[in-house]
């Protein structure tokens, strides 16, 4: 077994809830339990910031699912809420972004996959909710999550709960 971490994000419809029911799908992942999850965190736009705001979290998953196994249970349960993937689209509205950011202390070079996730030690709003369940999981080339979370200016974020 081995512990990932997820990010989640959504910033269209009721994203809260959205949320809150991508937890349960993730609990409800084969070989697989969810751990620990973050409460909802309200985040500004990034990258596009025409756009409404988003609401973020983490997870964190025992599983013994290979890394691009879950992968693709994650890409999956995104189009299970209506996520469309739009080819050379960065950083655009979703209906859900489930992201795996940590996979264990593993390092992931894959077209599909790169783990840890490439900017996660620069992205406060991926940084803060994972911080709040898994602060002393390893980034991998850049240390604690709880001391890389330090060093990123929070921009907005606010914890609301659920």
């Amino acid at each position: 077994m081995t512990l990932a971490c997820i990010g989640l994000g959504a910033n269209l419809g009721d994203a809260a809830q959205t949320l809150r029911d991508a937890f349960q799908a993730l609990a409800a992942l084969p070989h697989t339990t969810l751990r620990a999850r973050s409460q909802l965190y309200s985040t500004p736009a990034w990258g596009n910031r025409d756009q409404p705001p988003f609401v973020n979290a983490a997870a964190v998953l025992d599983t013994a699912l290979a890394a691009p196994v879950l992968l693709d249970a994650l890409l999956a349960i995104e189009r299970d809420f209506g996520r469309v993937r739009e080819p050379g689209l960065h950083w655009g509205p979703r209906t859900l972004d489930l992201d795996v950011l940590l996979y264990g202390e593993e390092v992931i070079d894959l077209p599909q996959l790169k783990v840890p996730h490439p900017y996660l030690h620069q992205r406060a709003f991926a940084l803060l909710p994972l911080a709040e369940i898994a602060g002393e999981a390893l980034i991998p080339g850049h240390g604690r999550v709880r001391n890389a979370a330090m060093q990123v200016e929070a921009c907005g974020i606010a914890p609301i709960g659920g």
